[in-house]
């Protein structure tokens, strides 16, 4: 894990966001029932392919030391960001992992995508992130950038939901 860039590694794993980065906390309901089928997807990297992102994996898998590289946007305008999944659990009330950026990547930080069943039973996606530009293209965008991982944010949790309504 020494190429990561950043410091902070693992902090999206209880969602204890560092300070003086930019933070992203989205949770959304899903349909009840569903907790298996959504868990799977996030693991297994369909949730990112069905909604529509390109990645390469050295795993068919999410597992820490996994390197995991997105890429978003199409033809020549795709970005790639380089990762490395830093923690992973697939418990029966918790299931998902995180990823930290490694050189190249257009962002420093941390993203995780994770799976829960409440006591009540109720399932829910949630999004947990920090991070920082890094690269002039990121640092130029500004709040642009920042409402893209926003919208980013909402549009796997509607790709979930539609994995999980065609259980």
């Amino acid at each position: 894990m020494s190429e990561l860039t950043y410091p902070e590694v693992g902090a999206t794993r209880q969602g204890r966001l560092p300070a003086g980065w930019h933070h992203l906390r989205h949770r959304y309901r899903l349909p009840d029932g569903c907790f298996a089928v959504a868990a799977e997807a996030v693991l297994t990297w369909r949730l990112h392919r069905a909604a529509g992102v390109r990645m390469r994996t050295d795993a068919p898998r999410a597992e820490p030391g996994v390197r995991v590289t997105p890429g978003l946007g199409v033809g020549p305008l795709r970005i790639w960001g380089p990762c490395e999944v830093v923690w992973a659990e697939s418990g029966d009330r918790r299931a998902g992992f995180g990823y930290g950026t490694l050189p190249g990547h257009p962002e420093r930080g941390e993203e995780a995508f994770l799976v829960t069943r409440d006591d009540a039973g109720a399932v829910w996606f949630e999004v947990t992130a920090f991070s920082r530009p890094d690269r002039w293209f990121t640092c130029a965008a500004g709040p642009v950038g920042r409402a893209v991982q926003h919208g980013y944010a909402h549009w796997l949790a509607r790709t979930v939901r539609r994995l999980c309504a065609r259980r």
